[in-house]
């Protein structure tokens, strides 16, 4: 089964562009285009994509706010940002709306189509630049009292991997260990931290 894949873009020439390189992709299909956060709050529900692309700046309501009413009335789509927005404001707004991923619309082709992978996979897929500011906004932010002292050395080297925007497929690399592993460590993460997300998961880590 291909992944399915919606795109809310206010630029036609680029939503074509992308729809185009979905659709040429192995693995891949573009379910359906939107030009606005309105129609696409109407119509993804019902579309029910894999994996949304969400431009932030739309024409009417924004795309954080349309992330934030989509997770609202349909919580299994998956939402990954992809716009020229790099600044943290954004970021984290778009994160706390429930986005998955963040990526620039500079990022490759092949980059694009990987993210979306790891976005389907569980992962919480962003441009490197991105993942950099992310880490430097929780490194400026200071401790804080929640602790992760509970978690074993390899889980917080799970966990360090994560805060540098390593991919599940780069920490299983560089650990030497497998893909599956990765998952699992990750998931032993979030239920001692009592957390949802990577973004929740790595404030915490480097709060400590």
């Amino acid at each position: 089964m291909p992944i399915s894949v919606s795109i809310v873009e206010d630029n036609e020439q680029l939503r074509a562009t992308l729809a185009r390189i979905l659709n040429r992709a192995e693995g891949f299909r573009c379910l359906s285009q939107y030009g606005d956060a309105e129609s696409a709050l109407t119509g993804l529900p019902k579309d029910r994509p894999d994996v949304v692309l969400m431009d932030i700046n739309l024409p009417g309501m924004n795309g954080v706010e349309c992330v934030r009413q989509l997770k609202q009335a349909s919580p299994q789509i998956l939402v990954i940002m992809l716009t020229v927005y790099e600044d943290t404001e954004n970021i984290f707004n778009a994160l706390a709306a429930g986005a998955s991923g963040y990526l620039l619309k500079r990022t490759k082709s092949a980059e694009l189509l990987g993210a979306i992978r790891e976005g389907q996979r569980g992962g919480s897929p962003m441009t490197t630049h991105i993942a950099r500011k992310v880490v430097q906004s929780f490194q400026k932010a200071g401790p804080s009292p929640q602790p992760t002292e509970n978690l074993s050395q390899r889980e917080q080297e799970v966990l360090d991997c994560l805060s540098h925007g390593f991919l599940y497929k780069e920490i299983a690399e560089k650990l030497g260990i497998s893909y599956e592993t990765v998952h699992t460590y990750i998931r032993r993460i979030y239920e001692k931290l009592q957390v949802r997300t990577r973004t929740e998961a790595v404030a915490k880590f480097l709060r400590r």
